[in-house]
């Protein structure tokens, strides 16, 4: 089978204009004439192996980056989004791969349009009165954050690289090294019986944290402190590049940001990496090494996207009872539903019926990848009696060919049959599902009254 041609133009221009390049300099640089780098930006002409291999010998360039990650992003969500029935005209599979290669930045504006014009048709819908006196439509600040990280590959280097060097400094051993730290900054720490994770008074200068969270919670909840405290300006340089459209995004922002301090202090880049390695990538492990939870750990190790020295590529997700996406982030070629549940034929849903086991499924999803998934129930207690508990479960999986290097894939048969699971009903184009919810998008219906199947209707 011949290899398919590599058209990369936006990234090769966004790498050219990172570097501080003009287009002369650059194609001197790679070796090539400049009609010939013109004609790869414009994806005119494919990106020739010696340009690749004058990228990672001129620059240093991770040439992985050059791969299709951002476009097929870009690509499942314009196909979820344009499956609104508000839009009634299928548009081809090759005209949004055009699109999201040569135009990313007008994809991302549909899909911000798109966002818009759901948050208001839900605000209609449920009678909300906050569309505002203007009547004008943003996008919701919850999902401008999340497409912030998702489109970062959840990796925030400096953020990433700041903490690495925070958790160098106070060593090996982290509670002692943040009691430490905390008294070196007249802050004292103490512990209460309630229901709220922490709280800082910066007058009195006092961290509170609760009673009722374990260890792995606690120390989290410091290094968040710390983020807060004493990366400010990094945090607020991070926020200014990002441009958010309102306060409120910039806000919740900046506790994701706090929040990725957070784990990736607790489990510092290399050191995690290493640890993921030797111990094949068990979760349980890692959590009692680096004192942190098993959705921290499944979190962490979806970040490892590091030029140079980048960690298997998992996809982790979590999702409530109801089948809601909580959390999500692919480093995969796998994507998530951005509206409404996850597909019900994943194990991710079985996991909240088998409380502490760790499930296995092979999957194939309908472009024809296998992953290994691994899913679990992460439910926690209020801490107390009468308190309601946080029911969640996570998923964390990778391409099959990289189960070889996880331990829970060990035992199975890795060209067995991979049960069919897709990202939403209406962009899935499986014909037989048993579990389909609504018609897909892009399929002409058949309805005949005297003949039923196990739908109304057949594709």
């Amino acid at each position: 089978m011949a290899a398919r041609k590599l058209y990369a133009g936006a990234k090769l221009r966004e790498v050219r204009t990172r570097i501080g390049l003009t287009q002369t300099d650059f194609a001197a640089r790679l070796g090539i004439s400049l009609p010939y780098l013109n004609q790869m930006e414009n994806n005119n002409r494919p990106i020739s192996t010696s340009v690749v291999l004058a990228l990672a010998r001129e620059f240093g360039f991770d040439v992985t980056e050059l791969g299709a990650g951002d476009d097929e992003r870009l690509v499942s969500d314009m196909r979820e989004a344009l499956a609104d029935p508000v839009i009634s005209d299928a548009v081809p599979m090759a005209d949004l791969r055009l699109t999201a290669a040569n135009a990313p930045a007008l994809a991302r504006a549909f899909l911000t349009l798109h966002r818009a014009y759901r948050d208001g048709a839900e605000r209609l819908a449920s009678l909300d009165a906050a569309l505002g006196v203007s009547g004008t439509l943003t996008p919701s600040p919850w999902e401008e954050v999340r497409d912030f990280f998702h489109y970062c590959d959840n990796y925030i280097d400096s953020v990433d690289r700041a903490a690495e060097t925070f958790a160098a400094q106070i060593g090996r051993d982290l509670d002692a090294g943040l009691a430490r730290w905390w008294a070196d900054r007249n802050v004292v720490v103490t512990q209460y019986e309630a229901p709220r994770l922490r709280h800082f008074d910066r007058g009195a200068r006092r961290l509170t944290l609760s009673t009722r969270s374990s260890a792995a919670t606690n120390r989290f909840q410091q290094l968040h402190q710390v983020a807060l405290n004493a990366q400010a300006k990094l945090l607020d340089a991070t926020l200014d590049l990002a441009r958010f459209s309102s306060d409120d995004a910039r806000a919740i922002a900046r506790t994701g940001l706090a929040n990725y301090f957070a784990g990736a202090a607790l489990m510092p880049y290399e050191a995690f990496r290493a640890a993921a390695e030797d111990t094949r990538h068990d979760l349980e492990r890692l959590a009692r090494q680096f004192g942190a939870s098993l959705e921290q750990v499944a979190h962490r190790l979806s970040t490892l996207q590091r030029t140079g020295a980048k960690g298997v590529p998992f996809f982790f997700v979590r999702v409530d009872q109801a089948g809601q996406i909580t959390k999500r982030h692919s480093a995969t070629r796998l994507q998530f539903a951005r509206f409404g549940g996850a597909c019900p034929l994943w194990n991710v849903h079985a996991a909240f019926a088998t409380p502490g086991r760790f499930l296995r499924q092979m999957a194939e999803t309908p472009d024809g990848v296998r992953y290994f998934c691994l899913a679990r129930d992460v439910s926690t207690s209020g801490g107390a009696f009468g308190t309601p508990t946080r029911r969640h479960a996570i998923a964390l999986g990778c391409e099959v060919r990289h189960a070889p290097r996880i331990t829970y894939a060990d035992g199975l048969d890795l060209s067995a049959t991979f049960e069919p699971i897709g990202i939403s009903c209406r962009i899935c184009e499986r014909v037989a599902c048993h579990q389909r919810a609504v018609p897909p998008l892009e399929r002409p219906l058949k309805i005949d009254p005297d003949d039923r199947g196990l739908l109304p209707y057949d594709l």
